[in-house]
Order: C-alpha cells, then sequence, then structure tokens
C-alpha cells in the first residue's frame, strides 16, 4: 500500500511538474500534506477500481477536429511500446513484470524527450496518465490472466495515441 502511494505519488508529480501549480494562501504545510495524502488515497482506490477502462478517451479532445502535432520521440516512443506488447509473447508473471519493466523505460524517455507545449501538451497527459498507471499495474500483477488482462488494455491505450496525435 505504502510503496503504490508513492508510485502514485511520483506519477504525479511527474505529471504535475509540467503544469503551473497553484497554492491558496494561509494554508499550512500540514494541511497540504494532509489533503495530498487523502487525495494520494482516493487515486489509488480509483485507479485499483478503474486501471482497466480508457474513461481518457472521455476527457482528451481533438485539435479543432484535427490530430494534434506530437514530438517526433513521443510518437517514437509509443511505437516502440506498441511494437513491444504486439511482439512479446509472456506466458509467466515474471514475462509480465519483465514487459513491464522494458514499457516503464520507453515511457520515461517519452516523458524526458517530451517538448510538446500548449493544448497538445495537456491533451498528451489526459493519454499518458492511465498509460503509466496501466504499466505500473502491469509490473504488480499476481497471475497470468491478470497480466494478459492488463497487457490488452495497455495496447488498447496505446493503440488510442493514433486517434488523437500524429
Amino acid at each position: 500500500m505504502k510503496k503504490t502511494i508513492l508510485s502514485l505519488a511520483i506519477v504525479s508529480a511527474v505529471l504535475i511538474s509540467c503544469n503551473e501549480t497553484k497554492h491558496k494562501e494561509g494554508r499550512t504545510d500540514s494541511v497540504e500534506a494532509t489533503e495530498e495524502v487523502h487525495e494520494h488515497q482516493m487515486e489509488e482506490m480509483t485507479t485499483e477500481k478503474h486501471v482497466m477502462n480508457n474513461e481518457w478517451v472521455k476527457e482528451i479532445k481533438l485539435d479543432n477536429g484535427n490530430k494534434w502535432q506530437a514530438n517526433i520521440e513521443t510518437t517514437e516512443g509509443v511505437n516502440k511500446m506498441l511494437s513491444s506488447v504486439k511482439s512479446s509473447e509472456p506466458k509467466t508473471v515474471e514475462d509480465y513484470h519483465a514487459l513491464a519493466s522494458k514499457l516503464n523505460d520507453d515511457k520515461n524517455v517519452v516523458v524526458k524527450k517530451c517538448t510538446m507545449e500548449g493544448p497538445s501538451h495537456d491533451n498528451l497527459h489526459v493519454f499518458l496518465h492511465p498509460l503509466i498507471e496501466k504499466i505500473e499495474a502491469l509490473g504488480k500483477v499476481s497471475t497470468p490472466a491478470e497480466g494478459a488482462e492488463v497487457t490488452a488494455s495497455i495496447k488498447e491505450n496505446l493503440d488510442g495515441y493514433y486517434e488523437y496525435f500524429k
């Protein structure tokens, strides 16, 4: 549980670091820390319950009916992750964990090399956030059936990239 909360905190920090943070005056650090812990607990429950869905497609927007222009590194990273998923034939829990590790490395390159800004960048985060959660979930599967389910959801997420970005 603590590991999940810590992981979610790190993921949130990466995603939030791209956006301006707004602080309300008069709030104490302890109140902010308490609210953050509560938010992460709520986020964790939501993640565990809905990690397999693709609700992000309800949030993402097109650029006036057109696909967003993505930087080449992002598209290459998504292509690499999709290729890994398609070419993998995991059979054991360890195989799924290894796939999660590879996908996580590729995802980290996408995040690190992201140069997108503005609405295209915001919409990329709508796409990336559930993908990050799914990759994390794949790294924690305890049965091959669970691994297959998470992997299928990751593939669906990655395939969705091409509906919104070029």
